[in-house]
Order: C-alpha cells, then structure tokens, then sequence
C-alpha cells in the first residue's frame, strides 16, 4: 500500500513539475502574432497561387501587415476589390495597379511551323524540353504538351486541338502567374490588359539569325527592325536578333503591326483595318499641241 502511494505522490509531483516548466516556457518562448494578419488573410480569396509572390495567402497577409505599406504589393487574383477590404483593415490606402493578362508569345502554329519529327516521350513540356528540341525545327517554341493547362487553378488556359498552341481566356486569367513559371520555353508572359483590354506585343521568342528563323517558322521574328525604326514612341528593342515591345512605351498606335513582314506582331483586341480604298489614277486628257503657226506668206507683188 505504501509502495502505491509512494508511486502516485511521485507521478503527481512529476506531472506538476512538467507542466510548471511547459508554463513558463511557453512565457518565455511566446510568438506574438498580430491578430491583424488573421483578419487579412480572411478576406483573400485563399488560392494560394503564390502570383502575389508571396508563399501562400498567410504570407502575403504577414507581408501586408509587416511591411506598413501596401505599395507593390497586389493580390493578382483578388485584384483592387480584395486589396481594398486588406487596406480598410489596416488603415493603410490601397495603391492602384494595372490589372494584367497572361499572353502566349508564340504564333507557331502547325501551318506556319511544319513538323520535322515527332515525340513520342511522357507528355510534359518540362520533359520534352529536356530531352530533345522538339517535333518542329523552332526550338524556341510552344511544345505543345500542356504544362500550362495544368498549372492553372482557374480554367483560364487552354490547348487548340488545331493550332496547336494554348489559347488564353482573358476574361477568366487572373495573372497569378502560374503558367509562366510552368512554361520551361518562356514563351508565356504577363502584360498589361491595357487600354480597352489591347495589347501590341511580338509574338514570337527566337533568337536565332533571321534565315534560320523564317526557315523554321513563317511567322517567326527575323529581327530585322523595320518595327524599332517605324515606332514613334522608341517603345520597341531590338536584342539577340529578337524585337521586344515596352507596354510602358507603347502607345497602341499600331504601325509596327503593318510594317513587320513576318506578321509577328500582333494586336488584340482592335477592330478590324479599314481596307484602303485604291484610288484610280484618271488618264489625263491628252494636251493638244498648238501647231505654230505658218509664216504668212509674203505677197510677192510683181
């Protein structure tokens, strides 16, 4: 009988001694936590895409209340709604940014860039670009296996069966940005909507030399800079054999557009050209030459 009591009164000075230590550890070693960072991580839509740059919805509310400031900083899902409720909870103005769109910078579709092999590997771009070039000779280009579809958390990204290449749902894209990163050939980028939802951009990425380039893809990018010298606005660069429009820069004005050979650049969004009404040149009437006129004869009086 002892022996059990003995045993008990041990255990509980054991047990008491435990959870003396646990509390003042848990004193000692408290994290405190803004109780703000829960409220703001409430009303972000949870998708946790990471196109905030941050990991998650929890760290972009911790970088929101941390940081003190709201500048640079955009839930590209939630847009200026979402960041608007975050900027009421923290007494904090919400800056404005440009809401962007993710855009697929390859035209190669199988009737502009002909097939010269065929892949018959795992049916992953990241596998396929590791592996070998590609079934066309562009190996800059859309490989066509989908990565992007996956990485999409929103249905906004989609393959046609008959070009080939994917095809984005504007309306639907929330640029979070998960596509570019899946994307191993980069040909996936995030843009400006702009102005009335237009956008001017090459849609092309190879940097090969021109005749290797129209070679591979008619509608490939020569880098021959008719566009840099055409733009008013010195929105356009020319680097690596490859032209890049500025979205800052441009002013959507289009003449790049007209004046690429390869039809590479391309405007969304923009209503159709007005075709130019070829004006006949009216023959002039033929100009009637005066004939001199004759000496008069002189009258010879005999």
């Amino acid at each position: 009988m002892d022996l059990i009591l003995v045993a008990v009164i041990s255990l509980g000075a054991i047990g008491l001694i435990s959870a003396i230590v646990l509390f003042v550890a848990s004193k000692k070693f408290a994290v405190y936590e803004d109780p703000r960072i829960g409220e703001v991580a409430e009303v972000l839509p949870q998708a946790n895409c990471g196109g905030c740059g941050y990991p998650g919805c929890a760290g972009f509310a911790e970088a929101c209340v941390k940081a003190g400031s709201l500048e640079g900083k955009l839930c590209p899902v939630g847009g200026q709604p979402v960041m608007a409720r975050v900027a009421a909870i923290l007494g904090l103005e919400a800056a404005s940014a440009e809401p962007k769109v993710a855009v697929v910078r390859c035209n190669g579709s199988c009737e502009h860039r002909p097939r010269t092999t065929r892949y018959d590997g795992v049916s992953s771009c990241a596998v396929a670009n590791a592996t070998y070039g590609g079934e066309t000779d562009c190996t800059f280009g859309c490989l066509g296996c989908g990565d992007c579809v996956d990485a999409c958390q929103f249905d906004a990204i989609h393959m046609n069966p008959e070009t080939g290449l994917p095809e984005v749902d504007e309306n639907a894209c929330t640029a979070c940005g998960a596509c570019v990163k899946a994307c191993p050939r980069r040909i996936i980028e995030l843009r400006p909507k702009g102005k009335n939802n237009r956008r001017v951009y090459v849609s092309c990425v190879n940097k090969d030399k021109g005749a290797q380039t129209r070679k591979a893809c008619s509608v490939g990018c020569i880098g021959c800079g008719k566009c840099v010298k055409v733009c008013p606005f010195e929105a356009i660069t020319l680097e690596n054999n490859l032209a890049y429009i500025d979205p800052a820069k441009c002013k959507l004005c289009r003449k790049c557009e007209a004046e690429c050979p390869q039809g590479a650049i391309l405007a969304v969004n923009f209503p159709p050209r007005k075709p130019k009404v070829e004006t006949s040149v009216e023959e002039k009437p033929a100009q009637t030459v005066q004939p001199a006129k004759a000496e008069a004869k002189e009258n010879v009086n005999e």
